[in-house]
């Protein structure tokens, strides 16, 4: 028996090019419907492209109106004062408000030493269609800010909050 050269075995383990090929075309195919199937995945899960719109507030009185005009928003947020107060609705306008993706935030103006301030993200709802109520839902963190006037302070009252479209009527 005689030794083979090194080239030989070299040679002799080296699969076929076509064979080698075969591999690499599969590998590609594979990786090219993983992320078109990504991408038909982001789309359907909807992206939302205008938030205008009306949505529940705080309370069952309260409202939130927004307009979007490109990627600014504009509206006002309507509150229903307590019983301890007055019958009145506040209308607390918003003064500066923002849209970069999915990302919303805006600030009230000031009234009687109070004013909001939101930031979170716009989702699509659970309602399938537009102009159905809950087809769109505003979520994140709102800040109610009550400025003291005596000491110059500031007190913030933080919660998590959804504010879910009411739809057209």
């Amino acid at each position: 028996m005689t030794p083979k050269r090194r080239s030989d075995c070299l040679i002799e383990r080296r699969p076929s090019t076509k064979f080698a090929a075969g591999r690499v075309w599969i590998v590609m195919a594979a990786i090219g419907l993983a992320a078109a199937g990504g991408i038909k995945a982001q789309t359907s899960s909807g992206t939302v492209g205008d938030l205008t719109g009306n949505y529940q507030f705080l309370g069952p009185n309260d409202n939130l109106a927004l307009l979007q005009e490109e990627g600014m928003v504009k509206g006002y947020i309507d509150v229903m004062q307590g019983e301890s107060e007055s019958d009145v609705v506040l209308s607390y306008p918003i003064t500066i408000g923002s849209r970069q993706g999915d990302h919303v935030e805006f600030r009230t103006r000031r009234i009687h030493e109070k004013y909001y301030r939101f930031s979170g993200t716009v989702e699509r709802g659970k309602a399938q269609k537009k102009g159905q109520p809950d087809y769109l839902e505003l979520a994140g963190e709102l800040q109610l800010i009550t400025h003291n006037s005596v000491t110059g302070k500031d007190t913030v009252d933080r919660r998590q909050v959804v504010f879910k479209s009411k739809g057209e009527s």
